[in-house]
């Protein structure tokens, strides 16, 4: 199917819909990609092609996806009698028993589950490197991160192999994924989609499931496929008025958008970072929004610091409860430097410090609501980075020097996980690209529940701005 890229998701699923492809041609079309990408920018940590096949075979689901190829990251989401390692030595043999809740979501909508892609260890860092499968590369540019930790899934998309892909986002993991490749990536609200049928939650809350597309109608229509409250849950977003779909399409009127130049940890971004921010400011004006710089005065160092300990006592129990399951206690040459760091933290860390960093997490979110609702801010815009793309190495688990890392990841995307931590949605948008032809996206964020919003501002900028004709240097759609 030579003309395979010209077309999103959807349109893939309409040329099902009206006969003109099969769904066994397009598996066809997105496993010879996926096995040409794999050679070259090393995106992929399983091919599933006989579970897709089985599923074509069954009978696909008739929704709004049916047909088309769609692959799943590598972290918390499972198919059943598949691996699941969630990019961790420690996990390497594991084998998952049944579909986690998201993935039988993903079948109903008539999606072909074939692959598996790339995540570093338990998604711990912003770039996809790992003892278990090596480096992702980007195809932009071979040498840099694809971000992290859904850079296997934004290097899949941005290379052409497929239109969409699952991600997942705990302190950043959609949007800056989505930012180094040039993709469209939205956080949803906390208790958006769902999380099991394992847990209900993950890192108190602060993790979620989306994607990470070419189109903004893909990102809308996935989660109109998937979102709602699941068996167990012990709270669920706001429910939309609509269809984020027709969000999506929807003319987001005249908006008051604040711009947020300094991070709470008090990070700025580069000149191509300001660039991107000023190039956008223009481009809403232009449009007719409101724009002014204006930010909450949250407390970075309390953020910072809760975010540490909340991830640092995850990563305890999680390996504790590995070793139970196994039989035996996980070692640290089984784990990544900076995973055996937060495994030793959390087994440390004072109880009371775990109500001190969900409590910053509370304070954060009022903060926030009050400065959009008192401002009369629609939404607020901030750098997704603060400068582009990392070379690879720079930001993985196991880096020549841990303390370096830590300052290297604390600053490279300072403003996502404050998101995570506020509940909030976020969206990163591909409105710039750096002097050396490198994405560097933007981010928009708004208050819980307001992901309406945020598509209908995407698809007038999509619009606006358009970015899918773009095409990296490593490319295999037109295979």
């Amino acid at each position: 199917m030579k003309n395979y890229a010209e077309y999103d998701a959807m349109g893939l699923a309409e040329l099902v819909a009206n006969r003109d492809v099969t769904p066994r041609e397009l598996l066809d079309a997105a496993v010879t990609r996926a096995e040409a990408a794999q050679k070259e920018i090393n995106c992929f940590s399983a091919m599933f092609t006989d579970a897709a096949e089985a599923q074509i075979n069954d009978g696909l689901s008739q929704g709004p996806f049916t047909g088309v190829p769609y692959p799943i990251k590598d972290l918390g989401v499972s198919i059943a009698g598949k691996q699941l390692t969630n990019g961790s030595l420690s996990y390497k043999d594991n084998v998952a028993d049944s579909d986690s809740v998201l993935a039988s979501r993903y079948k109903a909508a008539g999606l072909t589950l074939f692959a598996q892609t790339t995540s570093p260890e338990f998604g711990l860092t912003t770039s996809t490197e790992s003892k278990l499968y090596g480096q992702t590369r980007n195809p932009w540019d071979l040498t840099l991160t694809s971000g992290g930790s859904s850079g296997g899934a934004s290097a899949a998309v941005a290379a052409g192999v497929v239109p969409a892909a699952h991600a997942s986002d705990g302190g950043g993991s959609i949007r800056i994924p989505a930012a180094c490749t040039g993709l469209f990536g939205m956080k949803p609200s906390r208790g958006r989609t769902p999380m099991g049928p394992w847990t209900t939650e993950g890192w108190n809350g602060q993790s979620c499931h989306h994607a990470v597309s070419r189109s903004v109608r893909d990102s809308a229509a996935l989660l109109d496929a998937t979102h709602g409250p699941e068996v167990g849950s012990r709270y669920e977003a706001p429910q939309p008025k609509g269809t984020y779909l027709e969000a999506a399409r929807r003319d987001p009127g005249r908006l008051k958008i604040a711009v947020w130049t300094k991070a709470p940890n008090g990070t700025e971004g580069d000149a191509e970072a300001k660039a991107g921010i000023a190039s956008t400011v223009k481009l809403l004006e232009d449009l007719g929004h409101h724009v002014e710089e204006a930010a909450p005065d949250l407390d970075g160092e309390a953020l910072g610091k809760g975010l540490m300990m909340t991830v640092s006592a995850a990563m305890a129990m999680t390996m504790e409860a590995r070793g139970k399951e196994r039989g035996q206690p996980v070692r640290e040459d089984e784990m990544e430097a900076v995973t055996a760091r937060f495994v030793e933290f959390g087994n440390q860390i004072p109880m009371a410090e775990l109500m001190k960093a969900n409590q910053a997490s509370i304070t954060a979110a009022l903060v926030f609501d009050h400065f959009m609702v008192d401002g009369g801010y629609d939404m607020i815009l901030a750098p997704t980075l603060s400068r582009p793309p990392e070379k690879l190495g720079v930001l993985s688990l196991s880096p020549d020097d841990v303390d370096a890392y830590g300052d290297a990841v604390s600053t490279f995307a300072a403003w996502c996980p404050v998101f995570n931590q506020m509940g909030a949605p976020a969206m990163s948008v591909p409105l710039h690209w750096t002097s050396g032809n490198v994405p560097l996206g933007i981010m928009f964020g708004a208050r819980c529940g307001h992901e309406e919003a945020l598509f209908s501002l995407a698809g007038q900028l999509e619009q606006a701005a358009p970015w899918a004709h773009r095409r990296p240097p490593v490319w295999f759609g037109d295979i």
